[in-house]
């Protein structure tokens, strides 16, 4: 029950679901993840914090940077919720919106590892 509890809480804000909106697409940098929220390092990574405690997403170093992804092993549950998370936040111009801002900042010069 309590795993149960720690995802539900994880997804009650709105800037882990933007977050988690920008990992559908696959890893990010959270120098991006900063750029595109308009997020203060800190505030940036207390949310990925939550997120991966609850299971959600893994990172991975590269130098001083930290990449993000969804986690690979997720209970049944949480996968069927990412699943309709992830149809439900394409719906929402915002969401969308920053979904879109990704690839041109993936093609741009690097501004992290």
């Amino acid at each position: 029950m309590k795993k149960t509890t720690a995802l539900f809480k994880a997804l009650a804000h709105d800037t882990r679901l933007k977050i988690l909106n920008l990992l559908f697409d696959g890893e990010v940098c959270v120098c991006r993840i900063m750029e595109i929220l308009e997020l203060p390092q800190s505030t940036a990574s207390r949310h990925l914090g939550i997120l991966k405690n609850a299971g959600l997403v893994e990172d991975r170093r590269e130098g001083i940077w930290v990449h993000y992804s969804l986690a690979q092993e997720q209970t049944t549950v949480a996968r069927q919720i990412l699943d309709v998370l992830e149809s439900h936040l394409g719906s929402i111009d915002e969401c969308r919106h920053e979904r879109e801002r990704l690839p041109k900042t993936r093609g741009q010069q690097k501004l992290c590892g």
